[in-house]
């Protein structure tokens, strides 16, 4: 099969809006997390979240079309403009018929919905609607946006899996140029999702943190007094492309896609197994994938999103597959600084783990304050500040309510 390259990343992050933002931000622990702008927030239990900062649509997409497409896809728009400059390509010189495009996002437009929704219901009830609602709120319109914008007619399709959505898409898309059925796919995710919809729903699950005086330091992964997940929104793009066609046109190449893989925990609709079974078989799946043992892995970057129960399961599945080497690598979340994405998640955190390898750190766990005895003292779980650490490989993992779980392996080439 063929050999799969990063050659091009553009990222929009509470973090950053560029990727020597982001590379910054992670290597010096920042939080992404403030107070709640895009409405007021003043009776849900959760008032914050991770938002993208300074965002001006127009400053990047024509105005006019700007009002015609959700905040989820105006990201990915930006996004993947930003890693198509990042790549170097020559876009009169490629074969079009063999560029395509796998987009995520775990939800769409919702902001879209919620608006039209409102408006119908002040409305008293007339069927007043845009003609553009239904093109802005559905999923795959941000894969469809990017192929018009730039002619691209190869696959072009959308991979909803909750949180697990761009990790599913950078792996279908790595599936495909490996099969030899294209030569670049833009892949990633974004996500728009810090509405009154979104914040309400999942306060009403418990799943979000209530730390409102306190929300720098809310989203605290493997802390004993973690109480939630922040929520989170961005997107981040990859520019996936064929080895051989990437050394022909003297590609900057960032790291090398060598390993992927899916399951299903089978379990519950939101809590994760908690042996993590389904996690342990596709961090096995996605080395075997790779050609890899445990040992050839010097960074995990976790699903890790502060929840009591996911957390520990993951952890536990770590241990059982990676058994003693478990505890001479670096784990971490930077869910810690990003927050939770969602269907963008996987992508932003792809984006870490080639940084990481790039730049040879690992970015932190931030927020930790309490251990939990209920996790290994022995893992180094990289508290508080980034580590110096040759990284040679990573694996990232996502994972989605429904019971989806990704495993994708990095190498440097």
């Amino acid at each position: 099969m063929k050999r799969v390259v990063v050659t091009g990343i553009g990222i929009l992050s509470p973090l950053g809006s560029t990727l020597a933002e982001y590379r910054e931000s992670l290597e010096k622990g920042v939080s992404g997390a403030s107070p709640i702008t895009q409405f007021d927030a003043t009776l849900f239990k959760t008032k914050f979240a991770c938002e993208v900062k300074n965002f001006v649509p127009e400053d990047r997409i024509d105005k006019r079309e700007a009002r015609r497409i959700d905040r989820f896809a105006q990201f990915a728009l930006v996004a993947a403009a930003d890693a198509i400059s990042d790549s170097g390509l020559d876009l009169d010189a490629i074969n079009k018929d063999r560029v395509g495009v796998i987009w995520a996002s775990g939800i769409g437009g919702l902001q879209t919905l919620e608006k039209e929704t409102e408006d119908f219901l002040k409305g008293n009830g007339i069927p007043k609607h845009s003609p553009f609602l239904i093109p802005k709120m559905i999923s795959d319109i941000a894969a469809g946006q990017i192929s018009i914008q730039y002619g691209f007619r190869g696959i072009n399709y959308a991979t909803v899996s909750a949180c697990a959505s761009s990790s599913h898409a950078l792996m279908n898309a790595f599936d495909y140029l490996r099969l030899g059925k294209a030569d670049i796919i833009v892949s990633g995710g974004s996500e728009a999702t810090i509405t009154k919809t979104a914040v309400g729903g999942f306060n009403s699950m418990k799943a979000l943190s209530e730390r409102n005086e306190d929300y720098l330091t809310a989203s605290r992964p493997y802390d004993k007094d973690r109480d939630g997940f922040v929520l989170g929104e961005g997107a981040g793009a990859l520019i996936l492309e064929e080895y051989e066609h990437a050394k022909r046109r003297g590609a900057t190449i960032y790291a090398e896609v060598v390993g992927a893989a899916a399951t299903a925990d089978a379990y519950h609709i939101t809590a994760p197994h908690p042996e993590g079974l389904g996690v342990i078989n596709v961090m096995n799946l996605a080395l075997q994938d790779a050609g890899m043992i445990p040992t050839d892995v010097d960074y995990i970057n976790t699903h890790g999103t502060s929840t009591p129960l996911g957390d520990i399961a993951e952890l536990k599945a770590i241990e059982k597959v990676f058994g003693e080497h478990a505890e001479k690598l670096n784990i971490s979340s930077t869910k810690s600084m990003t927050g939770h994405l969602l269907g963008a998640a996987g992508a932003v955190e792809a984006i870490a783990c080639i940084l990481a390898m790039k730049y040879d750190f690992i970015p932190p766990t931030i927020n930790h304050f309490t251990d939990d005895p209920e996790i290994n003292p022995k893992l180094n779980l990289t508290f508080n500040e980034a580590q110096q650490r040759k990284v040679k490989a990573t694996l990232s993992n996502t994972f989605g309510f429904g019971g989806h779980n990704a495993s994708i392996i990095f190498r440097q080439l």
